[in-house]
């Protein structure tokens, strides 16, 4: 048979077998949609945490920051999202809407330069319902129709305890250990529309229960009276993941027990913050996922790169007027997707974000409001989507003296 043309005809939202997190075609290849594991505050600064530290704040994405929470302070922290998605293939739009947990999270000192931090994070997202048609030709058919339909869902999620430790006045270290779980599930459904051909069915199935390690380290120099500089680093580790895996044709498993990896990662940032004011950032990162096994083969990913900027504006924290005392936060980043299609392309995403952190509860406890536009576009438009994402994301800081000794005279 000979393929003559193909056209993307669809992209359901909410059917059975889709994720309620994400609706993007880009979630067939590899873990699906990867989380940012940032705070609210982070979100609308483009993402930027590598070189933040604020003793108010949870900043999972560097556990070196957890020694910046003072000995009366107990924080927790929760964040959730609602995004509308466009997509577009160059003649048909589809919409979808979703909503996602975003973080859980609680820190509190343990000891003088020793900060702890418990969470819930989601790693990644699957959620798809695709579907293309081929007009082929055949030995006794003027013209046969070929319908694909690709579905998936899932995703993978890590339970984590972190700690920072200070080693001198200036400098912090600090880990996240992760239990890290969660299933996908992909399938290729092939018809025809021709009857006496026969229905191809194909599915992938993985399930994961490991450790996840990530390492951090920040580094801060004060300039002046006022101005401090904080440059930070990330590593994590690259292993074997500990899984359960198939492939089933027809029903028929055929292959099981592949092997997978996590990638090396690595993230350098830096934070410049004037009178506790005003807050600049950039961060830098890179995964190495081309190295990384995936269905016991590398080079089936892309290895993923991103920048950001973000700035943070206090106008005044003691003045009455509210406005004065809100927080106001901008952003923007760049990545190319570590998706790697079919074709060999890529995909590159761009977003921008804007924000706010609102006091509450006599100003100790922040309302956390981001508002993100995303583009992700694929370097070949071909037959590939372009997806077009408004995202807003709401969390909630409360920030309690729970550890106050009570003096009796």
């Amino acid at each position: 048979m000979a393929c003559l043309a193909t056209h993307v005809l669809a992209q359901s939202s909410g059917e059975s077998g889709s994720s309620p997190n994400t609706n993007s075609p880009y979630t067939r290849y590899g873990w699906g949609l990867l989380s940012g594991q940032t705070m609210g505050d982070n979100t609308a600064m483009g993402g930027i945490a590598y070189g933040l530290r604020n003793g108010s704040q949870i900043n999972t994405a560097n556990p070196a920051s957890y020694t910046a929470i003072d000995s009366l302070t107990f924080l927790f922290d929760g964040g959730l999202s609602f995004q509308n998605t466009n997509l577009s293939d160059g003649n048909a739009k589809i919409n979808a809407k979703n909503t996602s947990f975003d973080y859980i999270a609680m820190q509190f000192r343990l000891h003088k330069g020793l900060g702890m931090t418990i969470g819930i994070l989601p790693f990644s997202s699957v959620g798809y319902n695709i579907s293309t048609e081929s007009t082929m030709q055949s030995p006794g058919h003027t013209s046969l129709s070929a319908y694909h339909t690709y579905a998936g869902n899932g995703g993978l999620t890590q339970i984590f305890l972190g700690m920072g430790v200070k080693i001198i006045d200036n400098l912090s270290v600090g880990f996240n250990a992760s239990y890290l779980f969660g299933s996908i599930t992909q399938a290729t459904q092939v018809s025809f529309s021709d009857a006496s051909f026969d229905i191809s069915y194909k599915e992938n199935y993985v399930k994961v229960k490991d450790y996840k390690i990530d390492f951090g380290l920040q580094y801060t120099q004060d300039i002046g009276t006022k101005d401090h500089l904080t440059l930070g680093a990330v590593y994590s580790l690259k292993h074997k993941l500990n899984n359960e895996s198939y492939t089933a044709i027809q029903g028929i498993v055929n292959e099981a027990g592949y092997q997978f990896d996590l990638p090396h990662s690595f993230g350098i940032g830096a934070g410049y913050c004037h009178n506790n004011q005003l807050t600049v950032g950039f961060d830098y990162s890179l995964q190495k996922w081309e190295d990384a096994r995936y269905f016991s083969r590398t080079h089936q990913l892309n290895d993923r790169s991103k920048y950001a900027v973000g700035v943070e504006y206090l106008p005044n924290p003691f003045k009455r007027n509210y406005f004065s005392r809100i927080k106001y936060r901008a952003g923007a980043y760049f990545a190319n997707s570590y998706a790697k299609m079919a074709d060999g392309n890529s995909a590159n995403e761009f977003g921008v974000s804007a924000g706010f952190g609102l006091p509450i509860f006599q100003n100790k406890s922040i309302l956390n409001v981001a508002a993100q536009y995303i583009k992700v576009k694929p370097e070949n438009q071909g037959t590939l989507l372009e997806e077009n994402y408004l995202r807003l994301s709401i969390g909630l800081t409360f920030n309690e003296r729970w550890f106050a000794k009570w003096r009796v005279e």
